[in-house]
């Protein structure tokens, strides 16, 4: 999955509140801080930087929490 992933593909993910809609902004491979949350991302465990559709919000997701839609 993490290979097949780029900007602007669409996503789904699981949240509390259910099941969320949004856009890979970018792939992220080095550490970085979100919100005041640590993205441990890197080369060999690269994370995504996602938008949601809904509410606009930025989070990083690990490739393996991310389904990607068909257009």
């Amino acid at each position: 999955m993490a290979d097949s992933l780029k900007k602007g593909d669409r996503v789904e993910w699981q949240s509390a509140q259910g099941k969320v809609i949004g856009t890979v902004q970018r792939k992220l491979t080095a550490p970085i801080d979100i919100k005041g949350h640590h993205v441990a991302a890197s080369d060999d465990h690269p994370e995504y930087l996602v938008k949601s559709d809904k509410t606009g919000q930025e989070a990083a997701h690990k490739p393996e929490a991310l389904k990607k839609l068909k257009e």
